[in-house]
């Protein structure tokens, strides 16, 4: 049953629209719940709430919690609604009056904002590793054929010279900003919401201090207002830090499309990162730099939605905000499943040195050519005219 049920049930298709996926999605949160519900207990306990023996039952069907759901035996329903329910449910049946307990001193609101902090904090060590991996995949490409020259383009259309270092590097050096912008994200969202009830704090001296600690956060976020407001804006700005990966690998994505084209041919992608047709049995399609290259704006949409659904809002919760986890939880998975078959991909590519070197017609030296006139003594503005008579 539901925390907050009447007396009189709730009607079946309000029950089903309100739930929505969140029993779903409460998969991949409820441990963190745990991990707050054992630092709660333990303070609790250090301000007489709970005795000594209460917490340690208490945490020890937590754990027990943990590994069940590990094992895939622990259900969450959608008549329970969510993690956050089905965990207090099953204290109480396995505990009886000391599982009904644990809700002292919290509301649902700084319970989930709480187990929320703590998963997208693992997230963005994630996001983390995975950006470092395929900056180190993509200096291993520099370090091996980075003096391979190749035409660079502007307008779609062939430049002046460029590089696989200079154009590897350009990722690399985005991919270091890119991990400023996560670790700055990360600091915001590293502030403990618990303890803060339902907006307002709650009428109980609790030390927030203390549970801020157990669960490794770096301080407590103070203003219990603040606490709900920060729903949506946290999120947004993580899913800002998965779009500006998201972009780059747009980006990327687009470049080895094009410089695996078989009439330039500078870079090859191997059968293996390739899908075939189901009709042409020649081709081998990029399809995964198609979908990597999509799928940036899938991110920006998800961005767009959290950006969106609490604008307007006055200062407090609101059920609203429930629309903003779905959004999340698929922002992030996208962009760490991304970024790891990006890092495949660069892993896997090949370089022509022979079609890049084809590639380097002589009109990719127009501009070199200016420059030795001007070398000479010529004005910029009449070697730039003499040259471009060869070409209009």
């Amino acid at each position: 049953m539901k925390l907050w049920s009447p007396k009189g049930g709730v009607d079946k298709r309000i029950e089903e629209y309100t739930v929505g996926n969140d029993y779903l999605l409460d998969r991949d949160l409820l441990p963190y719940d745990c991990r707050a519900s054992m630092a709660h207990a333990e303070m609790l306990g250090s301000i007489g709430v709970l005795t000594e023996d209460e917490v340690s039952r208490l945490t020890e069907e937590l754990q027990h919690i943990i590994q069940l759901a590990e094992a895939g035996e622990f259900e969450i329903t959608p008549r329970q609604e969510d993690c956050h329910t089905a965990i207090e449910n099953h204290l109480t049946e396995q505990l009886g009056d000391l599982g009904k307990k644990i809700h002292t001193a919290r509301s649902r609101n700084d319970q989930v904002a709480t187990a929320l902090r703590l998963y997208y904090k693992d997230r963005l060590k994630e996001l983390t590793t995975l950006g470092e991996q395929l900056a180190a995949s993509l200096e291993s490409l520099v370090a091996k054929h980075g003096a391979v020259e190749f035409p660079g383009y502007t307008h779609t259309r062939k430049a002046m010279p460029s590089s696989v270092a200079l154009w590897g590097n350009a990722f690399i050096q985005s991919m270091q900003d890119n991990l400023r912008l996560v670790n700055a994200v990360r600091e915001i969202i590293d502030q403990s919401p618990l303890g803060t009830g339902a907006g307002y704090g709650v009428p109980l001296s609790v030390d927030r201090d203390q549970t801020a600690k157990s669960l490794g956060f770096a301080k407590v976020q103070e203003n219990p207002i603040y606490v709900q407001n920060s729903r949506g804006k946290f999120e947004g700005l993580l899913l800002n830090a998965c779009v500006q990966m998201m972009y780059d690998l747009n980006k990327m994505a687009g470049d080895l499309i094009l410089f695996s084209l078989p009439s330039l041919g500078y870079f090859r992608l191997p059968a293996e990162i390739c899908t075939g047709s189901s009709i042409m049995p020649q081709k081998q399609n990029p399809d995964v730099l198609e979908l990597v290259r999509a799928r940036y704006h899938e991110v920006l949409g998800y961005e767009l939605q959290v950006k969106s659904i609490p604008a307007n809002l006055i200062s407090g919760y609101h059920r609203d905000l429930q629309l903003t986890k779905e959004p999340v939880f698929r922002g992030l998975d996208t962009a760490l499943r991304s970024l790891d078959v990006m890092t495949v991909v660069v892993d896997k590519l090949e370089v022509s040195e022979e079609n890049c070197r084809k590639g380097l017609t002589e009109e990719v030296y127009a501009t070199q050519r200016v420059y030795d006139l001007v070398k000479e003594g010529m004005p910029f503005r009449e070697a730039y005219r003499q040259v471009s008579k060869d070409y209009r």
